[in-house]
């Protein structure tokens, strides 16, 4: 299986993922990944912080924004050149985060795709915003 090539994109094109952050998402995030703030895995500690409560790792959700690029917009065989990041607003256990990419900019001599990459909750705040620049599978030569 192989994902949209460059000729097979225009600006506009858009896909989502949608997904309920839960207590063992962070937990099985900070194992991952060796991140164990207790902002996001102690809730004695973290009621004593801004958020009053754990939160999620930020790159949790940006997580999802790769989950998209590599198995949706352009998909299977998408290589990841560069993504920038704001962190816009804290992810809570039970938010429901929408990850969107759109294709912003086409750069068919380059094989490169730019996108605008957000993620945000169940009542439309957005918790990440940014960009990314891909290079989208080229179609297979016979």
């Amino acid at each position: 299986m192989i994902g949209k090539t460059i000729d097979q994109m225009k600006v506009g094109d858009a896909a989502e993922t949608s997904k309920t952050i839960s207590e063992t998402d962070i937990y099985l995030y900070a194992g991952i990944s060796g991140d164990f703030n207790p902002a996001h895995i102690n809730e004695a500690y973290a009621e004593k912080t801004f958020f009053k409560t754990r939160i999620a790792h930020g790159m949790l959700p940006a997580g999802f924004i790769s989950a998209i690029l590599g198995t949706k917009l352009p998909g299977p065989g998408t290589v990841y050149i560069r993504q920038e990041l704001k962190f816009l607003a804290p992810v809570h256990i039970g938010d429901t985060i929408t990850a969107r990419a759109e294709v912003l900019e086409i750069i068919a001599e380059k094989n490169r795709i730019r996108l605008k990459t957000t993620c945000f909750n169940q009542e439309g705040t957005i918790v990440l915003d940014g960009e990314a620049m891909v290079s989208p599978p080229k179609a297979w030569k016979k």
